[in-house]
């Protein structure tokens, strides 16, 4: 099975310590991208949704899958990782911050491959996957000019 690769830049015209507070936010993440986003174990460090946080995501009614964070770095980087359910494996999410003359920037990156081999499916789950989240953060991003 082929490994899938997204790769989303987007840019807010807003405080990278907001936007990082914003996007990293498990619930303010799932209302950014329309999705019910629940945070189901706090981090034990400072930010309750830091390292070895884990989230739910709530995809329709009986079809939820949950991510872990593996890597945290304050208004910097956030990684994680699927940790139960979902149709993929090998699966990396990465968030990585910037900042340069008060302009933001997200690079996001996520790895992953489908469970089930199928012609066709990777391709059609890393849509499924990008789409909304490509849209809503460009939605965002308006909403901060």
């Amino acid at each position: 099975m082929a490994m899938q690769h997204i790769l989303i830049t987007q840019t807010f015209h807003a405080p990278l310590a907001s936007v990082f507070a914003t996007l990293t936010d498990h619930e303010q993440f799932g209302k950014l991208l329309k999705t019910k986003i629940t945070r189901v174990q706090d981090s034990a460090q400072d930010n309750k949704n830091g390292l070895g946080s884990v989230r739910r995501i709530q995809l329709a009614p009986g079809l939820s899958f949950e991510e872990t964070v593996i890597t945290f770095a304050d208004n910097t980087l956030m990684e994680y990782t699927v940790s139960k359910g979902s149709p993929i494996k090998n699966h990396k999410g990465r968030m990585e911050f910037s900042e340069l003359n008060g302009v933001s920037k997200l690079h996001y990156t996520i790895d992953f491959e489908p469970k089930i081999n199928l012609p066709l499916w990777g391709g059609i789950l890393k849509r499924a996957i990008q789409g909304p989240i490509e849209s809503n953060l460009k939605r965002y991003a308006q909403q901060l000019r």
